[in-house]
């Protein structure tokens, strides 16, 4: 059982919001029949982080690992995006930023070099990510205003007690 894989708009300095998660998290939600093949892939993603935040399966994406993953990310800032905001919840991210390179080449280095990274911390090995990541282009300043808000109150919304640590934005 797998998530369909989704259709990427890829374009030169758009504005990019993403979410990746653990590929336990993702194994969890489709063995309990939470998805709905009839839901649009937005509406899909929205179900799945109404799950998802409130799950601890695949959630090994806290304390130390969120400062070494939250570091990584802002270490790529200005050479793959411009990094607008991000949001680490316990089995996912939320990210939104201005593409400098192509998407793939994104994902490809964010989900590789972190898996490595945390891997290495935690002394594990194997599969960290899913393949499969869901991303909008934020086509309007509305769009980006409620993005924004919606990855900086994430963490806030799930009652997570280190939220404050979870969350990075360029406007804070």
């Amino acid at each position: 059982m797998h998530i369909k894989s989704l259709f990427h708009i890829d374009h030169p300095n758009a504005i990019q919001f993403v979410t990746f998660r653990t590929q336990e998290s993702i194994r969890y939600y489709l063995q309990n029949n939470h998805a709905d093949k009839a839901n649009s892939a937005a509406k899909q993603q929205f179900e799945m982080d109404k799950v998802l935040d409130l799950s601890k399966e695949g959630a090994i994406l806290n304390t130390e690992v969120i400062e070494l993953l939250m570091q990584y990310l802002l270490s790529k800032n200005n050479s793959l995006y411009n990094l607008v905001a991000v949001s680490i919840m316990p089995n996912h991210v939320h990210i939104m930023f201005e593409q400098l390179v192509p998407l793939t080449k994104i994902m490809q280095h964010i989900k590789g070099a972190s898996s490595l990274l945390i891997n290495r911390h935690l002394g594990r090995s194997g599969v960290l990510w899913d393949k499969s990541y869901y991303d909008k282009i934020v086509r309007s300043e509305e769009q980006f205003r409620i993005t924004y808000e919606y990855i900086k109150n994430n963490a806030y919304k799930a009652e997570l007690a280190d939220a404050s640590k979870r969350f990075y934005g360029i406007y804070e």
